[in-house]
């Protein structure tokens, strides 16, 4: 088992670069023995444990100043199971791997977030989604998992064995243990034909319903300082394959998306008065577009702009006044926010702390640009996503604490008792985890 360096002078920072920790040692098992063996190891030194992902989190639900273990030899694939639709992978393996060695043997997860570089323990443990009528989180396609719990005992947990533990540990915020692998259903590859094309804020809101009804996915992107979205509507197709070309996606994708949109942002940052005629430029940037590709290349997206966000979910019934409510504050303060907002769905799912648990909810993602002061747009838009019951991404900064959770998770005191059992003396604790669910 290897040891390596926190990045510089022994500090680890996340993607963003808002979160940072230094602790005492970190380490990087080949196996799953030696992740045990290390985690009774810091037990014994009276070290707390965490395991970080990819550092995709903007909250500081992975920072410890114990013991840090990094995922990075436990990749790959364990087994596929044909018969059973089912991929059991290492918890270090990012998505972006798992996706590429899926496709190469025909298979497909049903639904995915748009971006891949998170590993599949982060991006199941903090409730990492992306949009479906019908189909729910990446945590939701997972039907068996493997914890390594405070004592360093290997736990196998599905809805057959410790199914309590399966419940919560799907999204467990790394506070039940260390997931070292994870089994998701998968499908034959099938085709998604994307189609992409502009449409006014009042237009989109007025018919939500029935965009959400007709696709299988839906999602748009609205411009603040403007009336204009860009919408994505998903859907299954028979093909053919027609995925967008090589010129068009480094100009669309890369050159105007990143690129140009990393250079705006920055004069934005530089000169906030010029941030509403930047947004109108921006929003009118990419035009519609229809292609068809295998999943994982139609629900991802590159995204090289760094960024600190804040994402909520709500009712779905409750979106498009929430989002009213939100563009009218916008309208009527000072703030000058150069990035868009990003709304999304999820259908009802059965996981103790999922934000989409026991209800169908539509998610809204504020951002800003990093380096930007984001405090008072955050504020006020989480004030608003509170008074419409909403849950905050697990993995995105929000202000609320045990207290609130409790109140907004019917589920939560089953998750609080698990945690009392399986970790009592809070091996796996840190401080958003003591603020998030108490003690």
């Amino acid at each position: 088992m290897s040891s390596t360096a926190s990045g510089k002078s022994g500090t680890w920072r996340n993607w963003a670069g808002n979160v940072s920790a230094r602790p005492v040692r970190d380490v990087t098992p080949a196996s799953v023995e030696e992740l045990s063996a290390a985690v009774r190891q810091a037990a014994e030194d009276g070290l707390r444990v965490k395991a970080v992902g990819a550092g995709h989190s903007f909250t500081a639900v992975a920072a410890t100043d114990g013991l840090l273990i990094r995922p990075d030899l436990l990749t790959g694939i364990r087994k596929i199971d044909r018969a059973a639709g089912t991929v059991t992978v290492e918890a270090g393996t990012t998505l972006k791997r798992l996706n590429v060695a899926l496709a190469r043997e025909g298979l497909s997860l049903t639904n995915m977030g748009d971006i891949m570089e998170q590993t599949v323990s982060g991006a199941t443990s903090t409730g990492t989604h992306g949009t479906g009528r019908d189909s729910a989180s990446i945590a939701a396609q997972i039907t068996a998992l493997e914890l390594v719990t405070a004592d360093g005992s290997v736990l196998a947990c599905s809805e057959k064995e410790n199914p309590d533990v399966f419940a919560a540990a799907r999204i467990g915020l790394g506070a039940l243990g260390v997931v070292t692998a994870i089994t998701f259903s998968v499908e034959p590859l099938f085709l998604l034909t994307a189609r992409e094309e502009p449409m006014t804020f009042d237009e989109v809101t007025s018919t939500f319903d029935e965009l959400h009804a007709e696709n299988e996915h839906f999602e748009f992107y609205w411009f603040p300082h403007t009336g204009n979205c860009n919408t994505k509507r998903n859907n299954r197709s028979a093909g053919p394959e027609k995925p967008v070309g090589r010129i068009s996606g480094l100009f669309e994708d890369e050159f105007l998306s990143n690129g140009l949109f990393q250079v705006a942002n920055s004069l934005g940052r530089a000169v906030p008065a010029t941030i509403p005629a930047i947004a109108k430029i921006s929003s009118r940037a990419l035009s519609a577009r229809t292609y068809t590709d295998i999943p994982y290349k139609v629900f991802t997206s590159p995204r090289r702009v760094r960024f600190t966000e804040m994402e909520y979910a709500v009712p779905r019934a409750a979106l498009v006044e929430t989002l009213r409510e939100l563009k009218a504050m916008i309208d009527r303060s000072p703030l000058r926010i150069s990035f868009p907002v990003e709304v999304r769905t999820a259908p009802a799912d059965d996981i103790t702390l999922s934000t989409a648990s026991d209800r169908d909810s539509a998610y809204i993602a504020v951002h800003m640009y990093k380096g930007t002061p984001h405090r008072a747009y955050f504020t006020a838009a989480e004030r608003i996503f509170l008074a419409h019951e909403g849950r905050p991404h697990w993995g995105k900064l929000h202000t609320r604490e045990a207290e609130y959770f409790a109140g907004i998770y019917p589920r939560f005191g089953e998750f609080t008792a698990l945690r009392d059992r399986l970790d009592p003396d809070r091996r796996f604790g840190n401080d958003y985890l003591r603020r998030a669910l108490g003690t």
